[in-house]
């Protein structure tokens, strides 16, 4: 059995810095590995606290999809906790050249010498890791950075991460079996580099998704409500869509 669980849901900088919603990563749980999705601010608290808890030591690593610090601040103390502050050569990391090498770079270089595995995303590269498969698609955001689509026990798990929408993105996600979209603006913004409800349904009508859980939700989409937002689209369009919450655990 897989697990894809929301440690939180929060996303832009205003429903971080007031904690409205949790602002840590997403666990993606397989048979043989656990591997924790853009661990922003508060994601080690949160594993631990979770039900059932997500105990550090059965962690193997990160994707780290970009290196803004709602997605980043929590990287290098997991990195330093699962290699048990550098005693044992352990974990790997997937993230952006930027995270690792930039003037900007989030990751720490002495955690990286403890590090199993250290892998750079590209535009469409493969990558595996023991029972995981994945690719990686290029976005366009304000800082370097790349969706997932995930091949897990049996199903397309598809990341779509912060980015203005354009439509090659439709192609690189189609026919996901579950679809996780940040949606952190309910309309869309000139300059704004994130996407919206009007995005999301896009991707309903040209993707052929199987399922669409929202997540990463900014001001206007809490207020709002992203559970009636949700409800309206499946109401709508005739296919299941979720508004994730903090804690939500999704099984398959």
């Amino acid at each position: 059995m897989a697990i894809i669980k929301f440690l939180g849901t929060a996303g832009a900088r205003f429903v971080v810095a007031k904690q409205l919603r949790y602002s840590a990563g997403t666990v993606i749980k397989s048979k043989n590995v656990t591997l924790i999705l853009d661990p922003g601010p508060g994601t080690l608290l949160r594993l631990s606290s979770a039900r059932p808890k997500v105990p550090i030591e059965t962690v193997d690593g990160i994707i780290l999809t970009h290196l803004h610090l709602d997605h980043s601040t929590d990287a290098n103390i997991i990195l330093d906790s699962i290699t048990e502050g550098g005693l044992k050569t352990f974990g790997v990391i997937f993230t952006t050249d930027e995270a690792l090498n930039s003037e900007s770079r989030v990751i720490l270089p002495f955690l990286r010498l403890h590090l199993q595995g250290i892998y750079t995303f590209e535009h469409k590269k493969s990558f595996e890791f023991k029972d995981i498969k994945f690719i990686s698609f290029k976005h366009n955001h304000t800082a370097e950075t790349y969706g997932i689509r995930l091949e897990i026990e049996g199903k397309v798990v598809s990341f779509v991460v912060d980015t203005l929408f354009f439509n090659e993105l439709l192609d690189y996600y189609k026919d996901s079996d579950y679809l996780i979209l940040n949606v952190v603006r309910l309309s869309g913004k000139e300059g704004v580099m994130h996407l919206s409800v009007t995005d999301v349904e896009k991707f309903i009508k040209y993707a052929n998704p199987k399922k669409v859980i929202m997540t990463h939700f900014g001001m206007t989409m809490l207020r709002a409500n992203p559970e009636k937002v949700a409800e309206s689209l499946s109401e709508k369009y005739g296919i299941e869509v979720i508004a994730a919450y903090d804690g939500l655990t999704v099984e398959f």
